[in-house]
């Protein structure tokens, strides 16, 4: 095994719960903005600051009722919704009771709610909307332990408040100081991409250690100096990366407002109204938003322009990286007199689009591309691609500052320990480490090695130090020769193309490695309008499919440049529908769920293989690029 030498301690170590920082900042900056939230009517919304002591009597008034409605310490409460401004309330208000939450994602199947509220115990749950009673009506039978169900949207909170009137606040002072940092916090489910998901149990220690960590090294890179700096919420609070930046913000006196909404527009609006200083987000939000940068470009007749200026923010970046590293001595004047002119005519539009403040952004869930990396940098935007797991309860990794390298998920966080073992698996050593899985000790076992968390990712140590992820283990695929290989790499060049919106690569078993392809709706609409056929509807429908097969073809080619032959895509199969939530192919979180996405494309898979086994009539390159009748993928 090659390890990382523990790295210095950095934050105070935490005495209390979760909520303490609620409280703390309270008393120390009563009139700081601690959330906003939208106020008004539709179209006409605006963003309310919320200060930390009104937060904190919120927080108070809401402790009482739940007191009243009979929650005590150890007791669990799911909550089952979208990311909005009662869940900070909420979750807060249950850890000043030393109570524990439990996230479920609003999108859950009625098996999942079912499992996630029986296994974990649950005696109350909080719901979103009418949908979500009536989804947990529907189990509420096998769940003796669950007590009370709260809606959100018909004043469910309000209502708790009014309940514990007649409680004192010194009831919630006394339960909130006896809750200790190792007491657990949050039992977050994983998202199951086989089997069962498990429950994992995060202590308050565990959450607030990456967030204090954070803060003290890195805090300050948040906003430019005396500006209280400020991130737009959006990605789900029922993924442990959402419950971190709730953290981040609120234990570090960040400015943090809600967007419920994960549409583009809605994000986009939410975006240029709230104006953050610091944006957290997934890879397919920064593809998406370069996806529509790119789109708008060629919409206006200025395509051409704009990808010269990104090719620019890339050599820029790059140069800047080579500069900062030792490795050579910065952009050359040529490079800064394009670079100058484009932040004139392209750039600082492009920042404008996500509110004209965000200087830094940071990139979780899976690996970012380095050449979109790269583009963000090179518009006045660094975005560090961080590396943490449900297990972790957030974020083990940093770049440090003055030091950043693209392309990794930077350095151990202080305190924490990473190894990789000699099968290429990352293990995690560190004060955020979860206490187990509940209720199942085996897995637990098989997780926790001596102290040390077998995360399941592959990756690879520098001799710097650096961290880089290829991959999941159980991902990798086998080909029929004994070729192995890790699919992520190929999927994310296959994602840059902006006609690409999800890829799977796969081959298990089979003489080559395949991919099966999801067009971008948006793009391939405005792709599809560009197009210049002039030939009557049969035959421009009939060319039309020639052409986009050729150009993902062309996606194809480019994926493979950077693998070996016996690594590379032989075959692809374009799908009609995307993989989301719905047909059962996409975790919660976003995530593919592989052994689905085969099971339900079987007959897609071997019809692929079989038109590849044919004899071949082209070069190989040819091949790749080129479909006959029995490929067409449209049928």
């Amino acid at each position: 095994m090659r390890n990382v030498a523990l790295a210095p301690p950095a934050a105070s170590p935490l005495t209390g719960g979760l909520a303490d920082s609620v409280f703390e900042t309270a008393t120390r900056t009563p009139a700081l903005p601690v959330l906003a939230r939208r106020s008004g009517s539709a179209g006409e919304e605006e963003w309310v600051e919320v200060t930390a002591l009104e937060l904190r009597d919120q927080v108070v008034d809401l402790a009482k009722g739940l007191v009243a409605s009979g929650i005590s310490p150890g007791h669990r409460v799911a909550i089952m919704a979208r990311t909005r401004y009662e869940w900070s309330v909420l979750c807060h208000a249950l850890w000043a009771l030393g109570a524990e939450v439990v996230p479920i994602y609003p999108t859950s199947s009625r098996d999942q709610v079912e499992w996630i509220l029986r296994d974990a115990g649950c005696v109350g749950v909080v719901v979103e909307d009418e949908q979500s009673v009536m989804t947990v009506g529907s189990v509420c039978a096998n769940l003796p332990a669950l007590r009370h169900v709260w809606q959100l949207d018909t004043g469910a909170l309000d209502e708790l408040a009014h309940l514990g009137r007649t409680v004192s606040i010194t009831s919630v002072d006394s339960l909130r100081r006896i809750v200790l940092p190792d007491s657990t916090a949050v039992v977050a489910y994983t998202s199951g991409t086989s089997g069962r998901p498990l429950g994992c149990a995060l202590s308050h220690r565990s959450l607030a250690a990456p967030c204090d960590t954070l803060l003290a090294g890195w805090g300050r890179t948040a906003a430019p100096a005396g500006k209280q700096p400020s991130v737009l919420a959006f990605l789900p609070f029922s993924h442990v990366y959402g419950l971190m930046i709730q953290g981040l913000c609120l234990r570090g006196g960040i400015l943090m407002g809600h967007e419920p909404d994960l549409s583009a527009t809605a994000l986009a609006e939410a975006l240029r109204t709230f104006r953050p200083t610091y944006l957290y987000a997934v890879p397919s939000v920064f593809e998406k938003i370069y996806k529509n940068f790119l789109r708008t470009a060629q919409q206006s007749g200025r395509g051409a322009v704009f990808e010269r200026a990104a090719e620019t923010a890339r050599d820029f970046a790059a140069a800047v990286e080579r500069q900062r590293l030792g490795r050579g001595s910065g952009p050359g004047f040529d490079l800064r007199l394009q670079h100058a002119l484009f932040e004139r005519t392209v750039y600082r539009r492009l920042r404008a689009a996500l509110g004209g403040r965000v200087h830094r952004a940071t990139s979780g869930g899976s690996p970012l591309h380095r050449d979109l990396s790269l583009f963000y940098e090179g518009i006045g935007i660094y975005v560090h691609d961080g590396y943490g797991l449900t297990e972790t309860a957030g974020g083990v990794t940093m770049q440090p500052l003055g030091r950043e390298k693209t392309g990794t998920v930077g350095q151990a966080l202080p305190g924490n320990e990473i190894r990789v073992a000699d099968d290429g698996e990352i293990l995690v050593r560190g004060p955020s480490v979860f206490q187990g899985y509940i209720n199942d000790e085996g897995a637990t076992r098989a997780a926790l090695r001596d102290g040390w968390l077998a995360t399941g990712d592959l990756g690879t140590l520098d001799s710097e130090g650096y961290l880089s992820i290829t991959g999941r283990k159980k991902d990798v695929i086998i080909t029929s020769s004994g070729k192995s290989v890790a699919p992520a790499a190929l999927e994310q060049r296959l994602r840059m193309h902006p006609l690409v919106h999800q890829a799977v690569v796969v081959g298990d078993n089979r003489p080559c490695v395949g991919a099966l392809i999801t067009l971008d709706p948006d793009f391939l609409a405005h792709w599809r309008g560009g197009l210049s056929l002039h030939s009557d509807a049969f035959s421009r429908e009939d060319r039309e499919e020639t052409a986009l097969r050729d150009e993902i073809g062309r996606a194809v080619a480019a994926a493979n440049s950077a693998v070996s032959r016996s690594e590379s895509i032989r075959c692809f199969r374009i799908l009609a529908q995307p993989f989301d939530q719905s047909n059962g192919l996409l975790t919660p979180s976003m995530k593919l769920r592989r052994d689905s996405i085969v099971r339900h494309y079987a007959a897609e898979i071997e019809a692929m293989y079989q038109a590849r086994a044919r004899p071949p009539r082209q070069s190989p390159v040819e091949e790749v690029l080129s479909w006959d009748d029995a490929d067409d993928v449209f049928r």
